[in-house]
């Protein structure tokens, strides 16, 4: 490994064909590069090699221009060639007239002077002073630094000049390529026809009898005709440069487009299918996957997106578990995967045990060491009592209670590993049982006080991060998965950032983590009976009315009730916002004022209920806040005036 100052992390030597975070530019070497691992990013080799500092002729002012290696701007064009530069492609930049210009303009600047041009009869000259012209090319005004016939006193633009009316490409030998300026062809797909990338600038090359369409990028730097890369296949393979449908033997996802063929066997690669690392950590699975070229006769689908996968292609499956495959593609998202290849690299350790076991049913937890907990299964719901993990109540499931003092656990919750990979993050999450104030979890966005799987504010509470590959709900006949982030759910009728899906042609139905994991039953002061969670009544009639909040009710969406007293409660009047705060403890809340106040979490258990001292209506919610040593109440989020989460958790 090389540390390099165009990147922040030590980089390996490899060979790839694919885009070079350093100029954006692909096919640029096949050779010569390196990867970083943890970002999965590619560096040409003399991109590696270029100064930190440059002065440039068209840059005027006295400062120096300074690579920039983390670029994350929008819509920013270079001053050479005008085109935008693309996020997070390394570039050259002027802080203080912001002036950028592309790594790879500054390598291969346009001629001063063009004694043959493409478009004209006579000598061009690069004029150095920016100014404003209507190229003779194309008819186009510009604004820059554009070519110059003295004698006709005409302007052309760079690119008009600098790419000839036809070109003869490789990967289209049939008819030479005319160059288009404006909107690619209606009865074109809008892609390039050899990388598929949309073409976004105004001049392109296509031929009309092949419907064959290039962008300038690929007209420059051509993929390569054969290509022998051992890491994607022991043949030399060929470019097949057309419109084609076709399984990619590399991943096993569909391709419509110009892929690597191999003659002497039925293989064929999307040509940008290349460098995938041999072993991974992911997401979606406990144990290392390894990449094959063949994945055998099985029947299963992939576990990231749950789309059926080809046995006869490549991809990536676990060694202990058979049945674990996982598309290239999919296993190598950067959600997914971490980055970091782990061939030749030691096993991890296996977690510490959450308990060590003393004797039957008695159990000594990492989280109350001093004390050893005893397993109750009598199904007795403990009158308000919680459990320390997840904060919710104790009441007909098993739980460890301490045999000295009153600490409790659920049984499940005592049983959560202290290391769990997630999808919600590409990096294994470990287990902290405390904090030192609150979080907000990162699935369901419930704050929370209890154990922490991560740390603030990333963190998912145990609930949340029980999750693991597919989930059943009563609600629905089908398993549901996360299989992308973003939706919307079928119940609360709001986007989230992470939904869980059912993959069933046709099906649609999404639930987020806060309604997935809505508690099936609960009790509630209002009742003497347990409440359960109704999954809305279609062919309701009538009015109903929330007990709690004396308000209407939709019978359609979700609610609690009653099966003896027929009661219907809405979700959120039975749990509260801080349903995952552990009642009687300490918590500290920023206000607008960025003030700090220290707060308490109180049971609303009181035969009158105190008024909120901010929307001064009773406190109708189970558990909620007092300012310490202060007669204030308050009875939701909305009502603390939470800006931010404090930042010194």
């Amino acid at each position: 490994m090389v540390g390099l100052p165009i990147h922040e992390h030590w980089l390996t030597p490899a060979k790839d064909n694919r885009l070079g975070k350093c100029c954006g530019l692909r096919f640029k070497t096949i050779s010569d590069g390196y990867n970083c691992r943890r970002c999965d990013y590619f560096f040409h080799e003399s991109c590696c090699k270029s100064p930190r500092e440059i002065n440039h002729p068209s840059h005027k002012c006295d400062k120096n221009l300074s690579l920039i290696t983390n670029f994350a701007s929008w819509g920013v064009r270079c001053r050479a060639c005008k085109e935008t530069i693309e996020p997070y492609i390394q570039n050259y930049e002027c802080q203080h007239c912001e002036f950028n210009i592309h790594m790879d303009c500054v390598k291969y600047p346009p001629p001063e002077v063009i004694d043959v041009p493409q478009n004209h009869d006579h000598k061009l000259k690069l004029e150095m002073v920016r100014s404003s012209f209507t190229c003779f090319t194309c008819g186009k005004g510009g604004s820059g630094y554009p070519y110059k016939c003295h004698e006709c006193d005409l302007a052309f633009h760079v690119d008009c000049e600098k790419y000839g009316a036809e070109v003869n490409h490789p990967s289209h030998s049939l008819h030479p390529l005319k160059l288009i300026i404006g909107k690619p062809p209606a009865y074109t797909d809008g892609n390039c026809s050899l990388c598929g990338e949309k073409i976004f600038y105004e001049m392109f090359y296509h031929c009309s009898a092949c419907n064959f369409t290039l962008d300038l990028r690929c007209v420059s730097l051509p993929p390569p005709l054969n290509l022998h890369d051992q890491n994607t296949h022991n043949h030399e393979l060929t470019l097949m440069p057309k419109l084609i449908s076709f399984t990619c033997t590399t991943c096993g996802l569909h391709g419509d487009r110009s892929p690597y063929v191999c003659l002497q066997c039925n293989f064929t690669s999307h040509n940008n299918c290349s460098g995938f690392p041999w072993v991974i950590n992911i997401n979606r699975h406990d144990h290392r996957v390894s990449r094959t070229s063949l994945l055998g006769i099985i029947d299963s689908v992939c576990g990231v997106c749950r789309m059926k996968m080809d046995w006869s292609c490549g991809g990536y499956s676990c060694q202990s578990c058979s049945e674990s495959t996982f598309h290239t593609k999919c296993a190598t998202r950067e959600d997914v995967w971490d980055g970091i290849e782990m061939k030749d690299e030691p096993e991890e350790d296996e977690p510490m045990e959450p308990f060590e076991v003393i004797d039957e049913d008695i159990i000594r937890h990492f989280s109350h060491i001093e004390h050893n907990l005893r397993l109750d299964k009598s199904g007795t719901f403990v009158e308000e009592r919680s459990c320390k993990a997840c904060a919710y109540p104790i009441y007909h499931d098993p739980f460890y209670s301490c045999m000295s003092c009153d600490f409790l656990l659920h049984e499940n919750c005592a049983k959560h590993s202290t290391r769990k990979r997630h999808v919600l993050s590409n990096k294994p999450y470990i287990l902290h049982a405390s904090q030192r104030n609150y979080s907000k979890c990162k699935a369901c966005g419930v704050f929370f006080n209890c154990f922490i799987y991560g740390t603030f504010p990333f963190g998912l509470d145990v609930r949340c991060a029980s999750f693991s590959g597919s989930f059943v709900h009563p609600s629905h006949q089908h398993p549901l998965f996360y299989t992308s982030p973003k939706g919307w759910c079928c119940v609360c009728f709001k986007e989230t950032s992470h939904v869980l899906r059912c993959v069933e042609d046709k099906c649609g139905y999404a639930l987020d983590f806060k309604c997935a994991l809505l508690p099936l039953e609960v009790k509630h002061r209002v009742d003497d009976h347990f409440l359960s969670l109704c999954f809305g009544e279609g062919d309701a009639s009538g009015k109903y009315w929330c007990d709690i909040c004396e308000k209407e009710t939709d019978p359609t969406k979700w609610f609690y009730t009653c099966k003896d007293c027929g009661v219907t409660l809405h979700t959120n009047c039975v749990l509260g916002d801080f349903r995952g705060l552990e009642p009687e403890t300490n918590i500290v809340l920023d206000d607008d004022r960025m003030q700090m106040t220290l707060y308490e979490t109180v049971r609303n258990n009181s035969m009158s209920r105190p008024l909120c001292y901010k929307c001064k209506y009773h406190c109708i919610f189970p558990i909620i806040l007092k300012v310490t040593d202060e007669d204030k109440y308050f009875c939701s989020i909305s009502c603390c005036d939470i800006k931010t989460l404090p930042f010194y958790n």
